[in-house]
């Protein structure tokens, strides 16, 4: 059983890009789909399959994005900010910028998961779940 289903999310795609594999299938939930389509308008996976009918709530295949060239993975790191043991809050204002502003950080508002540039630009604060670059 996981305790905490988006830092499991965010170690499956971790490994799988760490260990070059072009799909990594992760069982899906709400918010799992919403982080997922989030990677997905940033640029950071090529595409993504909501499949339903696997297990009870369905799975996620996530194909990940590699440099054509150097074969280096789009996602060059994923970390998990707030956790269950201790919550991470900011304001629209202090929203953290990841490498000045090169990288994403996730936000669960009260307007649904977005981006901290949409949480600046919707002023409107939140839990910060992880960071990606």
């Amino acid at each position: 059983m996981v305790t905490d289903p988006i830092s499991d999310f965010l170690t499956r795609i971790r490994n799988a890009s760490k260990a070059g594999h072009r799909i990594v299938e992760i069982p899906a939930s709400n918010i799992k789909k919403n982080m997922t389509k989030i990677l997905y308008d940033q640029g950071y996976i090529l595409k993504y399959k909501f499949d339903d009918a696997k297990g009870p709530q369905g799975t996620i295949m996530i194909a990940l994005k590699y440099h054509p060239l150097t074969k280096q993975p789009a996602i060059r790191s994923l970390s998990r900010v707030s956790r269950p043991g201790l919550r991470r809050y900011t304001k629209s204002a202090d929203a953290p910028r990841v490498i000045n502003g090169l990288g994403i950080t996730i936000l669960s508002t009260s307007k649904g998961l977005m981006t901290d540039k949409e949480a600046k630009a919707s002023n409107v604060g939140g839990e910060v779940l992880c960071y990606v670059y």
